[in-house]
């Protein structure tokens, strides 16, 4: 497996060579789908991507946890963790090794 990470610039480069559009409105509109939808998790949304996965807030409860080291019990707050799930198709083309 690579090592490369997918960056903002990437996207924005991507953007770029597809659509036609100049570098900077690239990247504009890049950081403007990634506020959206950064906005929609923040206020409790489901941000559904087709052929992609589905982006959701899920509320986890307060649990007694335990500090693997010393075997003390601590407490964990409630908090909302961001979750991914996978389309079946995003599934499949990673288990090809994203080859078409």
């Amino acid at each position: 497996m690579g090592e490369k990470t997918l960056t903002r610039m990437d996207l924005s480069e991507a953007v770029y060579n597809s659509v036609g559009l100049s570098r900077n409105e690239s990247a504009q509109l890049v950081e403007s789908v990634l506020q959206h939808m950064s906005d929609a998790l923040v206020s409790g949304e489901t941000v559904k991507i087709s052929s992609f996965g589905t982006f959701s807030v899920r509320a986890k409860t307060a649990r007694v946890g335990r500090n693997p080291k010393t075997g003390e019990e601590v407490p964990i707050h409630p908090r909302r963790v961001l979750t991914f799930r996978p389309s079946h198709l995003m599934k499949d083309r990673v288990a090809a090794g994203n080859k078409r």
